[in-house]
């Protein structure tokens, strides 16, 4: 069976003496793939099967992955690859992305953010943690854990100083109940104006804003902690990210 499809390269890896094993995300699915001979700087599917690449795909079906028959380059994002802190957001998106594993309608969704995301992360159109947090937060919403941030889930306060995000139960507190919980603030009127921006605005209008270094710390630290409680497992990519991501 053939399958012509576009898709970007979330994972490519040596097997042999010049294969690559591909996991490519399409509007359809993650789906893994061989390209025979793709090592070879000759090779015509050596282009299209790089890393990050969002390229079209002809495809046949084998025994237990796809093949590779031809590909044609659509985008490559040239500026990811211009510094180690980038190439590691990258990774961390693409495990994110792989991770999830969406199908139907929800891995078109997933493929239109993370070739945002990897657009503006290439251009340098906002700072890499900002990058960061709002890839986690869309990502994790558009995968059917929506946080609760609405309001104060005890007395539905909207706004008005500081709010508690329990990342555990997705819910917030207003600086009152929070208190009476014994919870301490966690997130300051910009931060939590961010989050619903996120998590609610149209996609066209996803990176259309800007916090301060405070506000996107604190960002930062609510949106880490949801994916980790929405996934659930350890992250190989975070690892390294954290060690290169001041």
């Amino acid at each position: 069976m053939q399958l012509t499809t576009t898709g970007l390269v979330l994972r490519a890896t040596k097997t042999g003496e010049a294969n690559r094993v591909l996991l490519i995300l399409t509007p359809n699915g993650v789906i893994s793939a061989i390209a025979k001979g793709a090592l070879r700087l000759k090779n015509k599917l050596f282009s299209a099967t790089g890393l990050f690449c969002y390229s079209e795909f002809t495809l046949f079906e084998g025994k237990s992955m796809y093949v590779v028959d031809e590909a044609s380059v659509k985008q490559v994002f040239w500026g990811i690859h211009e510094s180690v802190e980038k190439m590691a957001l990258a990774m961390y998106f693409a495990e994110i992305a792989s991770t999830i594993s969406p199908t139907g309608d929800d891995a078109g969704q997933q493929l239109r953010l993370l070739l945002n995301t990897l657009y503006f992360l290439s251009e340098d159109k906002r700072p890499l943690r900002l990058m960061k947090s709002i890839y986690e937060l869309r990502a994790m919403t558009l995968a059917g854990f929506m946080p609760d941030l609405v309001a104060c889930s005890d007395c539905v306060k909207y706004e008005g100083g500081s709010f508690f995000f329990d990342a555990v139960s997705g819910r917030l507190y207003c600086a009152e109940c929070a208190a009476k919980r014994e919870l301490a603030c966690n997130l300051d009127a910009s931060a939590l104006a961010a989050l619903r921006h996120i998590a609610y605005s149209e996609d066209a209008k996803l990176f259309s804003f800007q916090l301060s270094d405070a506000s996107a710390a604190c960002l930062g630290r609510a949106t880490a902690d949801w994916v980790m409680t929405c996934i659930d497992k350890p992250l190989r990519s975070l690892e390294f990210l954290s060690t290169v991501l001041d």
